[in-house]
């Protein structure tokens, strides 16, 4: 099976049946692979290039490595067939290449201890589902190798193509792990502590859960109580507000009524004062003429 990405998920295909049917028939070229060698090739899609690998009883005791790369990022499978007594090749596991780094990449470890395929289609799928899970599947995805050791003797490789439009670009090599027992300790070190954390994601995911649940628990609660406490001083302000003599109607009709009011008997005061003024100014000419009418009869007296 290999994949190829719909909507940014992997989805599997198959080894071709022309490829299995030639490998099952034994009439596939088979080239030479030797330990510690590399080879470079092109290989067209849905086609495969086979190789033979010969080991050693010591390098079969030490532990082989087989890897695949394509600094061309190209897609391909790494597979591996056992021989039948008829003469072919029987399937009998694949790798996917995975993007490492700037390159693709595909490897098969046989160092006498259990090693773990990435199956990314897992997480993938769980991302499109969920993007929150992904990380907490991400470490689902290991699948145990089935097979953690050869024997000595000629096995059989092959890269598998699989680009949908163009070749695949690859570079295949064979080597053995006595030159590399630092590296092989790290291996099995990191392997063990991929397990562990697997395992303690499992746990967390149900901690994490729980703890999102009650953050979104107190964050609705926030919400309410902000709501809350807005309305509450909102209602303060009103009242507060309402403790003044000229917010209302009734409170400016009395205060214009009240200089009405003051006009009037100011008013009533000026008309009061103007009467005064013309009494005495009636009596002043009542006088006069009192006057005026006793020296006309002296006069007449006299003369």
């Amino acid at each position: 099976m290999s994949t190829f990405s719909k909507l940014g998920v992997p989805i599997k295909t198959s080894v071709s049946a022309n490829v299995l049917e030639e490998a099952m028939s034994g009439t596939v070229t088979v080239r030479p692979l030797p330990i510690g060698a590399s080879v470079n090739g092109k290989v067209d899609k849905q086609c495969a290039h086979f190789f033979g690998v010969t080991i050693s009883e010591q390098q079969a005791e030490s532990g082989v490595v087989v890897r695949v790369t394509s600094t061309a990022q190209s897609k391909f499978k790494l597979l591996y067939f056992e021989q039948d007594s008829s003469g072919g090749y029987g399937l009998a596991l694949q790798e996917e290449s995975e993007k490492t780094g700037k390159v693709t990449s595909a490897g098969m470890y046989f160092l006498h201890f259990q090693v773990y395929r990435m199956d990314s289609t897992v997480n993938a799928l769980a991302a499109a589902k969920d993007p929150e899970s992904a990380f907490f599947k991400r470490l689902e995805g290991l699948q145990p190798c089935e097979v953690s050791e050869l024997k000595a003797g000629t096995h059989i490789f092959a890269v598998y193509g699989d680009n949908f439009f163009k070749t695949a670009s690859y570079t295949i090599e064979a080597l053995c792990a006595k030159t590399y027992e630092d590296t092989t300790e790290k291996l099995k070190e990191i392997e063990a502590q991929i397990l562990r954390k697997r395992n303690e994601l499992r746990q967390f995911e149900t901690e994490y859960r729980k703890a999102l649940a009650r953050f979104q628990e107190v964050t609705n609660r926030y919400t309410q109580e902000k709501q809350t406490v807005d309305e509450l001083l909102k209602q303060r302000d009103t009242i507060h507000s309402s403790f003044s003599v000229v917010k209302t109607q009734s409170g400016n009709n009395l205060s214009n009524g009240s200089s009405s009011k003051a006009q009037g008997e100011e008013s009533k005061g000026d008309g009061d004062s103007a009467g005064e003024e013309g009494g005495s100014e009636s009596k002043d000419r009542s006088k006069r003429k009192w006057f005026n009418l006793n020296i006309k009869g002296s006069d007449k007296k006299l003369g």
